[in-house]
């Protein structure tokens, strides 16, 4: 039996577009539903925490199955998850693919840096899954239903390779109870920013970082998503152009960059 979003404990964004927010790292996960086709947007931070993902989203698809991932960079936190939807078709901006391989015992040992269980970390490392479609522009995914999303190279910034993904809006006045979409309805764009904006916390330079660009990166998402869309940071609750553009100025004035 289908539920609703709320029943689920999801936040619903939009017409077939919801997120929730997962604990301990407060980390957003995206599901897009179209017509036998559902995009989830990052996996999580371990095998037990994608689990848990997908039995929800089976949930939410009244017993259907998610079929496309997209993992918006590779952090253990977003990316950990990924073994546990087996078959979907999953995709990543150019060069992460190096990363899940060449970098998995980083990964794994900056998963134990902030707090995850050794053996877990470990299994999830193993089983780290490579994007079988690299995005090096824009890519755009149908799923079914008048369902199409959005998937954009806007990096590097927050990482070398981050992967936005956006759900076009539809004119009109908001939609009606439930989300439900309708003559005369209407619904903002929807982007998933994964880290490259951030709501509960400063957003975070690592060493795989690349600062001098990261203003750049979010030039672009704003182009993407223009001043009415709802931005959905990587961490923390959704938020508006005005928001992101001030994190812009914050990280160049951070990083000397203009």
């Amino acid at each position: 039996m289908r539920v609703t979003w709320e029943e689920a404990g999801w936040e619903e964004l939009g017409p077939r577009v919801g997120r929730c927010r997962l604990p301990v790292w407060d980390c957003t996960a995206g599901l897009v539903v179209g017509e036998g086709a559902a995009l989830m947007i990052d996996a999580g931070s371990g095998l037990r925490e994608g689990a848990r993902l997908r039995t929800e989203a089976r949930r939410l698809l009244g017993g259907g199955r998610v079929t496309h991932l997209a993992l918006t960079h590779p952090h253990f936190d977003h990316v950990f998850g990924a073994a546990a939807f087996a078959g979907v078709e999953v995709f990543g901006a150019v060069g992460l693919e190096r990363v899940l391989v060449d970098g998995r015992d980083e990964l794994r040992a900056d998963a134990e840096r902030n707090g995850a269980d050794p053996g877990e970390a470990a299994e999830a490392a193993d089983l780290l899954v490579r994007p079988r479609h690299l995005v090096s522009g824009e890519w755009t995914l149908d799923l079914g239903g008048g369902v199409q999303v959005l998937l954009a190279n806007v990096g590097p910034g927050h990482t070398g390779h981050d992967l936005a993904v956006l759900v076009p809006g539809s004119p009109g006045s908001p939609g009606g109870p439930d989300g439900a979409d309708g003559p005369g309805t209407g619904s903002p764009e929807i982007v998933f920013c994964g880290d490259l904006v951030e709501e509960s916390g400063e957003p975070q330079a690592g060493p795989d970082a690349v600062p001098a660009r990261w203003p750049a990166a979010l030039d672009r998402l704003l182009a993407l998503g223009g001043e009415d869309a709802v931005y959905v940071p990587g961490h923390g609750a959704a938020v508006d152009a005005g928001f992101v553009r001030a994190q812009r100025d914050a990280l160049a004035r951070r990083f000397g960059v203009s």
